[in-house]
């Protein structure tokens, strides 16, 4: 079905059901996407910002309302309306990269981060869950630096080693914290999706 839609992977089903059930993308967003290759994400992101571009007259017919940036350091063919970068942004090269390109808002702040970034699996458990609690704390981290007050992360973890030490860290930086198991996401998987909404304000010490 993915090829016949004309996107890169299944994974997209699985944003596009969470983002059927919680209605994440909205138009005028900026949306970031951590680790895009090889780019269902974007894909989906890019259609659903040109399907709302079609209710403002200020938008340009087939054009998107809103903005893409996708960044991996792995290549990712070309998505119109996408700007991607390929690079880490871990590292200070590619953080400026990606921070170029955010809108000059009051504080250059994004409305919604996605991240479906997983480790090339060893079948270790305890090993891969720990290289996929890295990427999440990351993608975590990037996040509560990066969005609007009243943005929104979604993120793929493991229901599994860290997986309850990973809510609670979302649930120290969001206000609502919820898990989510797409159906297109296998049953047999591990595999599920934390979504973050409305960043508490930092606590300040005396």
């Amino acid at each position: 079905m993915a090829q016949k839609e004309g996107y890169r992977a299944r994974a997209v089903y699985k944003l596009s059901e969470i983002d059927e059930q919680d209605h994440l993308i909205q138009a005028g967003m900026t949306v970031v996407d951590l680790g895009s290759a090889p780019g269902s994400w974007s894909q989906y992101v890019r259609n659903r910002l040109t399907e709302l571009g079609k209710n403002n007259p200020k938008i340009e017919s087939g054009k998107p309302d809103g903005q893409i940036i996708a960044i991996d350091i792995l290549p990712m063919e070309e998505i119109a309306d996408v700007n991607f970068i390929q690079g880490d942004f871990r590292e200070e090269e590619g953080l400026k990269a990606l921070q170029a390109l955010l809108p000059k808002n009051a504080e250059s702040k994004v409305d919604l981060v996605l991240s479906d970034m997983a480790p090339n699996l060893s079948g270790v458990g305890v090993a891969d869950a720990t290289r996929m609690a890295y990427l999440a704390e990351i993608a975590l981290d990037f996040a509560a630096n990066h969005l609007k007050p009243e943005g929104a992360l979604l993120i793929k973890c493991f229901n599994g080693s860290g997986y309850s030490q990973l809510v609670e860290a979302f649930k120290r930086h969001f206000v609502t914290v919820a898990s989510r198991k797409p159906p297109a996401s296998r049953a047999q998987s591990s595999e599920t999706f934390l979504l973050g909404r409305r960043l508490k304000p930092l606590k300040t010490g005396v």
